[in-house]
């Protein structure tokens, strides 16, 4: 994604999570409700695991 980036966090026992699309304007937040194949959607994306702090400092309003 040239113009950003998405954060998710994923609660893999309630499948519920938090994404975070971090661009030039800023960080924009939403929480989604997930399915038991999120997992495997996201890996088939090619979405990679990454330190959870970096999503912390974002929803956290630490970073923009």
């Amino acid at each position: 994604m040239p113009n950003g980036k998405i954060l998710l966090r994923v609660n893999p026992i309630q499948f519920k999570g938090t994404e975070i699309w971090v661009n030039k304007q800023g960080a924009e937040m939403r929480t989604l409700e997930l399915d038991a194949d999120i997992f495997e959607d996201l890996k088939l994306d090619g979405f990679v695991e990454v330190n959870p702090m970096e999503f912390n400092l974002y929803l956290s309003g630490l970073l923009e």
